[in-house]
């Protein structure tokens, strides 16, 4: 479990293809506690530690998480939003995240909104009701409270701490983000969805 709140920004610095890709992840985190098996979000994409060493670990990823998530493009140069997971008694300073990635969005259009950068993203219509304004959403790993919904478009905002300490700022029109829907509206929609029995 997650809480949205980015610790560092990596990079990926080299690329094992295979059935299951490896990919080595650059990092400034801590990683002296870390054990084999650990999980940490990448770009919002709960994945297992393989190997580490000073300065970086490794992580394996299946087909189906590379066909389902932005790591089917990842690169050696690849910039990754990375949070390690929460441990208990930790603050849970964003909102609740397990690293499940729901979709894709795409970036639609970016603008200047006072100080902030006003982000507006596309997302399968399956999305659309577990997406409402002033709820949460996680995208590359990053907590965020949506502003507006219009069917498949919504918006969020970016303050300058955000864009300077996360891949957000970075993006532009066309670029695809990784979406974790809010766990809560995500069980809300899917029982209003039920038929009566």
């Amino acid at each position: 479990m997650f809480t949205g709140i980015i610790a560092d920004r990596g990079a990926v610095r080299a690329v094992r293809p295979g059935a299951d890709t490896v990919f080595e992840i650059a990092t400034a985190l801590n990683l002296g506690d870390l054990a084999p098996g650990a999980s940490i979000a990448c770009a919002g994409v709960c994945l297992s530690v393989v190997d580490k060493d000073a300065g970086w670990f490794a992580v394996q990823i299946s087909a189906e998480t590379r066909a389902r998530s932005t790591a089917g493009a990842w690169r050696v140069g690849t910039a990754l939003n990375l949070e390690r997971a929460l441990r208990l008694g930790d603050e849970l300073g964003g909102h609740i995240v397990l690293g499940h990635v729901d979709a894709m969005a795409e970036l639609v259009s970016r603008r200047p909104d006072g100080e902030s950068l006003r982000l507006t993203f596309d997302v399968p219509r399956d999305c659309e009701p577990s997406i409402a304004p002033k709820g949460s959403i996680t995208l590359d790993g990053v907590s965020l409270t949506v502003n507006e919904v219009e069917g498949r478009r919504f918006g969020v905002n970016l303050i300058p701490i955000t864009r300077t300490k996360t891949t957000l700022g970075d993006l532009r029109p066309g670029d695809r983000v990784n979406v974790e829907l809010d766990v809560i509206a995500r069980y809300v929609a899917r029982l209003l969805a039920r038929e009566p029995a």
